[in-house]
């Protein structure tokens, strides 16, 4: 459903990069004995649950890993989402060569096209691993039903939109692991070489005892009211400005970098509290979520991670993450660990690093061609998730939020019926304008 033109790169750019880092082999022929995975004709068959611009760009990158996967069913709301999808998979104009591999790959007649709330309970049946990017707001509901009939997954993060969604998650994961299915969540931080030298020698800097996150830039794309539209129509439409959908985006985006500081301090906050507001983004269009968040997060050792993110155009523009040890800092972005002069004790050379995008991807379905168990990345993303939640109760309330308390609140802001004649959980008043939290007034727990 996340359709964003201005947000993905174009076809041509993306294949020719990922074809280089999957090594050219997807102009090769399909792999069929060489290919260890059990299913039927060793093909790992894919389900694709959301067809919008992350959904077109995760296809395409299990299309161009090197195990011998077939896209054989897809799932949107919208028909033009699905369509649109289909047509950039399957298109190939003769600039890119590794075009047609990805082409003879893509087996999806239209009986195996499916839209609507419940286009995802058909496609899924046909698969052995199910691609989820809808909006997260349906992810809990999406990854239970994938997980309950069988099969492996990669989903996108965030992995829900509210803590009951978390729990649902969290429930479904144990159930994940029972059945030995391959989960992936699309925090691609973890999948990056330069990430992951970083993280082992961590211990370069001691204690970690602080902390900043950045995801500062101008923002995304608006998508403005048309005739006729229900409100569930636009709202899923505009889906980035409503919570039940997105979660704000200090859950849809800044998530990578509160994440990365919860995997090198292998925890999780216990308690947050922060500001924010809506300061230039406060238009009809621009639903109920703010446009800046700080959130001061804490630690059970007492450690304190400065997060902040902000969409405003014109101002400072930072993506990136630091960790201040009683020995040194370790610099996320430019790839350098130091100690407390400043004097650079590792760096790791980013250039020529391969699109973590894409290795997710390659690891996932080289463990599922081999038979093997080796990805469980959900509890994670559900608790990094539930961490970016903790941050928006904290900046909506002004309050500060327990962990505890807010993990098992049962707050649940999802609609009650998925139907595109049904009120959505947040309607507009007379003039147009949608309900705002009021820090002193909003309250959560």
């Amino acid at each position: 459903m996340y359709n964003d033109a201005s947000n993905k790169p174009s076809r041509r750019d993306f294949v020719k990069q990922s074809s280089l880092l999957a090594g050219g082999l997807i102009a090769a022929p399909l792999f069929g004995a060489a290919n260890y995975f059990s299913g039927s004709d060793d093909v790992i068959k894919v389900a694709l649950v959301g067809c919008g611009g992350r959904g077109t760009g995760a296809a395409m990158q299990a299309l161009l890993s090197k195990q011998n996967v077939k896209l054989v069913a897809m799932a949107d709301a919208f028909r033009d989402n699905l369509d649109s999808c289909y047509k950039e998979l399957t298109t190939d104009d003769g600039s890119d060569t590794a075009m047609a591999g990805v082409i003879k790959r893509i087996d999806v007649p239209e009986e195996r096209k499916f839209t609507g709330f419940d286009g995802y309970q058909k496609a899924i049946p046909f698969a052995d691993v199910v691609i989820l990017t809808t909006p997260p707001g349906f992810r809990p509901i999406h990854f239970e039903e994938a997980i309950k009939q069988g099969k492996h997954v990669f989903m996108e993060k965030p992995v829900a939109t509210d803590p009951a969604g978390i729990q649902k998650v969290l429930a479904t994961a144990a159930i994940a692991k029972e059945k030995k299915l391959n989960v992936v969540v699309g925090l691609q931080r973890h999948y990056q070489n330069s990430y992951r030298e970083l993280y082992k020698r961590k211990d370069l800097i001691g204690e970690i005892t602080s902390a900043q996150a950045w995801w500062n830039n101008d923002g995304v794309w608006v998508r403005p009211r048309k005739y006729n539209q229900t409100e569930m129509e636009y709202q899923m439409r505009n889906w980035y400005y409503f919570n039940w959908l997105c979660g704000d985006h200090i859950t849809e985006q800044h998530i990578h970098n509160i994440d990365v500081i919860n995997w090198f301090k292998d925890a999780y906050p216990v308690k947050a509290q922060g500001m924010g507001g809506r300061q230039v983004r406060k238009g009809k269009d621009h639903g109920e979520i703010f446009d800046h968040h700080y959130v001061e997060f804490t630690y059970a050792d007492g450690s304190i991670l400065n997060s902040q993110c902000r969409h405003i155009p014109g101002t400072m523009s930072k993506v990136d993450e630091l960790l201040v040890g009683t020995k040194g800092k370790i610099y996320c972005g430019a790839a350098n660990i130091t100690d407390a002069s400043g004097k650079v004790m590792y760096h790791f050379d980013t250039k020529g690093e391969p699109n973590p995008y894409q290795t997710e991807h390659d690891e996932l379905f080289a463990a599922i061609a081999k038979g093997e168990y080796k990805f469980a990345d959900t509890e994670n993303g559900a608790k990094s998730t539930m961490t970016s939640i903790l941050g928006r109760m904290a900046t909506y309330s002004g309050q500060v939020v327990d962990w505890n308390k807010a993990i098992n609140s049962g707050i649940d802001i999802q609609p009650k019926i998925y139907n595109w004649d049904a009120l959505p959980p947040i309607v507009p008043n007379a003039d147009g304008y949608y309900p705002i939290a009021i820090p002193g007034i909003t309250k959560y727990v």
